[in-house]
């Protein structure tokens, strides 16, 4: 028998493309496996009387295209490869493989996937995204996002004492690059003189970047500015308005995510008519606590076990169930 490029019966292939033309032998004809007949002008092949179709061999060779990054492959190699799919196919059916429970299931699983698939793209394909949809997206989104973006020095030490006695330096003529590659304890701004380059407000933690803004092009901070970082000593190096990006260039962006957004719609409209009831519990139970002894007072009672901690941590809140914008980036911390 002539070898495949290597014959696909271990990978996921020979799942996803098991011959649609298949059907049983020895008097087998289950539902899950019926299809239309093949005739043999629109065949490529014919394997103990079933016949491979034309299509099929179309197919495989987009699947391989596709995978390969447009790589051919000879199609008597091709072909070959469906011979040895419809082989395996028989064989199972022979053995009613397709009757297992764990097929059935397998089966509907499959099926369930498909179908999901299937309303999606039927939904996108009748309602897809309009021109006018996508500049109104961008104009309340993109456009809008209007702002300024500045370009600061710092300098992060831990005592207020500390930041107190580099601006005493700094109002005697100071360089200010030179006193940040000194003492600042950011490691990286450290060793470039504080430079956090261009950022904006929304990057760094409130007080920091309420700081930089109060602050005149060219001056320095005169009182320390304490964050949960510590305390800084800031120059305001410049700033500029932010340019946002032309539609054009964030339009291939903003169509999927439209897309998203009447998907999200769909479904909760479906979600919010159905009659729905949940059987199982959502969340776990936490474990009964134990009963301290009749015996131990009280107060013994309340005294948290030796070295174990003091306070419980706060539960994570439950994750929303719209998915159709994805979470803001949290601010970065003002780089110290």
């Amino acid at each position: 028998m002539k070898k495949f490029i290597p014959l696909l019966v271990v990978g996921t292939a020979l799942i996803a493309g098991c011959n649609q033309e298949t059907s049983t032998n020895a008097g087998s004809t289950p539902a899950t496996t019926a299809s239309p007949a093949v005739d043999k002008a629109d065949a490529v092949a014919v394997v103990n009387g079933q016949y491979i179709s034309k299509s099929s061999l179309e197919t495989l060779e987009k699947e391989i295209a596709e995978r390969s990054h447009g790589q051919t492959f000879p199609k008597e190699k091709l072909v070959e490869e469906l011979v040895q799919r419809e082989l395996l196919v028989q064989d199972a059916l022979q053995k009613q493989l397709d009757k297992s429970p764990e097929f059935i299931a397998q089966l509907e699983a499959a099926q369930k996937s498909l179908l999901t698939q299937a309303v999606l793209q039927n939904f996108i394909k009748a309602n897809p995204v309009t021109d006018a949809e996508i500049k109104a997206e961008y104009d309340n989104k993109v456009a809008a996002e209007k702002g300024t973006e500045y370009k600061a020095r710092h300098i992060l030490v831990k005592t207020e004492a500390e930041a107190k006695k580099l601006i005493t330096e700094l109002n005697k003529g100071a360089d200010f690059a030179k006193l940040a590659n000194k003492h600042s304890l950011d490691a990286k701004e450290s060793q470039n003189g504080g430079d956090l380059g261009w950022f904006s407000a929304a990057q760094m933690v409130a007080p920091f970047s309420e700081a930089v803004a109060a602050l005149e092009k060219g001056k320095y901070s005169k009182e320390p500015v304490k964050t949960q970082f510590g305390y800084h000593v800031i120059l305001k190096e410049d700033s500029r308005p932010v340019t946002p990006p032309p539609l054009e260039a964030v339009k291939e962006q903003l169509t999927p995510f439209m897309q998203r957004k009447k998907v999200q719609g769909m479904i909760e409209t479906l979600r919010n008519q159905a009659k729905v009831e949940v059987l199982v519990p959502l969340t776990e139970e936490k474990p009964k606590t134990e009963a301290a002894p009749a015996e131990q007072p009280a107060a013994e009672s309340a005294k948290p076990a030796e070295g174990a901690a003091t306070e419980t941590a706060p539960a994570a809140p439950a994750e929303p169930a719209k998915t159709e914008e994805p979470a803001p980036a949290a601010p970065a911390e003002p780089k110290k």
